[in-house]
């Protein structure tokens, strides 16, 4: 008897891992990476692409022996065990990813504005909510269509990048690149880990793991080819942005400084096209996201279990998803794209780093090489720290934030534990 082939072999992995990073992230960050960085802007996005790569790795090997649709959360508790801490981890994983669809959409709200000429922020903030509730409501309903609408969406915001990024060098003005000009090397170095939320969703292979053809060969390869591709781009992105612009521009500019970099070559249409394609992008990753954040990462830090159906319908389950809305709609409405972005970031890379550390504990059993695990461990909190850092000055409640997302992602397991009775507990053995 035939043996059925599995959905996903080396190239469509790769897609899938490009779909999930190119998008959001480079419309949202690049402005603001390159108002730290300035014309060295493209080196943090190679030191995010190699910090991306060591996580990746880590991941892979997590992946290949515990495959489980759980991801992070499932190798934070074989890891550290099925205890308070891994349990308040997996709460806070599920926080990460609202606040990052928060982000997401608060830059929709930016490039909405600014595409129908209504720049402030009143307007920002209407945008951003009524994309929130829009697909909340479509999730909802359980329109699939828009589900299967996400390959050509990818497919056009890969275009556009990439026709912007090679036609845009012929029109780069040396000047605004050149050495001279160079700013402190330590603000290249701040914006890597803005650089890095860039590149979040490359994580997203290791859930095809279950329907992965040769798992054992295919993850490692596809997630070091995907992140790899996508470096490239981004960092030719990040060339023709900051060749096309002067410094004080982007500073200006910097929350849809990608489109305004379209038009000195395109001209205003250029910069109509390119904040519709951010429009699409952001749009789409917000979809994307609401369904397997809201109800499976709300299933798992409410009763400690992954959600028994993995289908594009909540007809039956919509509880996580209201819930997931009511908690992003405030964070868009109160903080600004700056903030957002930054605490996103840095929640990401604490998450990612405590997933790693937990990896040491498993070391035997993936067969991973330690001392990449611990680079991947030293690049997450290193990175963490240092915007941290670099940020204190002129956003210090950054911190603040940062503080009280962790006290109350570990009130809410200690909640859930003693009033509850529920523990997040291991998918795989």
């Amino acid at each position: 008897m035939q043996e059925n082939k599995k959905a996903f072999g080396l190239w469509s992995a790769v897609f899938l891992g490009i779909g999930s990073m190119v998008g959001a992230g480079i419309f949202i960050v690049i402005g603001q990476a390159g108002a730290m960085a300035g014309n060295i802007v493209w080196l943090s996005f190679v030191f995010g692409g190699i910090i991306a790569l060591l996580s990746g790795y880590s991941l892979a090997k997590l992946a290949v022996r515990y495959q489980s649709r759980g991801g992070v959360v499932e190798y934070l508790v074989q890891g550290f065990g099925e205890n308070i801490f891994s349990g308040s981890m997996g709460v806070m994983f599920y926080f990460s990813q609202l606040i990052a669809v928060a982000a997401v959409a608060k830059s929709f709200g930016t490039y909405a504005a600014t595409f129908m000429a209504h720049g402030d922020g009143m307007w920002v903030n209407i945008f951003a909510v009524g994309i929130v509730a829009l697909f909340t409501l479509i999730n909802l309903i359980g329109a699939s269509i828009v589900a299967k609408s996400e390959n050509i969406i990818v497919i056009i915001k890969l275009g556009v990048l990439v026709i912007f990024a090679v036609a845009a060098l012929f029109s780069i003005q040396p000047q605004l690149l050149s050495v001279a000009d160079m700013p402190p090397i330590s603000g290249m170095v701040f914006a890597i880990g803005i650089t890095f939320f860039a590149y979040q969703g490359f994580s997203v292979i290791t859930n095809t793991v279950e329907d992965m053809d040769n798992p054992k060969v295919t993850m490692m390869k596809s997630m070091f080819v995907a992140i790899l591709l996508v470096a490239g781009l981004y960092v030719l992105t990040s060339i023709s942005v900051l060749g096309n612009l002067p410094l004080e521009e982007i500073i200006k500019t910097k929350d849809y400084a990608l489109a305004e970099a379209a038009k000195p070559m395109f001209g205003e249409w250029g910069f109509k096209i390119m904040a519709l394609t951010a429009l699409i992008a952001t749009a789409s990753a917000i979809n994307a996201t609401l369904y397997a954040v809201t109800e499976i990462g709300y299933t798992m830090a409410k009763e400690g279990n992954l959600p028994k159906i993995y289908e594009y319908n909540i007809y039956n389950s919509f509880e996580g998803l209201i819930v997931s809305a009511l908690l992003i709609i405030p964070m868009i409405l109160f903080f600004n794209l700056s903030e957002i972005t930054t605490v996103a970031a840095i929640v990401m890379l604490i998450v990612q780093g405590s997933t790693h550390v937990a990896h040491l504990n498993l070391i035997k059993e993936t067969g991973a090489k330690r001392s990449f695990v611990l680079l991947a461990i030293f690049s997450m909190f290193g990175v963490a720290g240092l915007t941290l850092y670099s940020t204190y000055k002129t956003m210090p409640e950054i911190a603040y934030y940062l503080i009280a997302a962790f006290a109350l992602a570990h009130a809410a397991e200690y909640l859930l534990r003693h009033l509850h009775q529920r523990t997040i507990t291991k998918q795989t053995t």
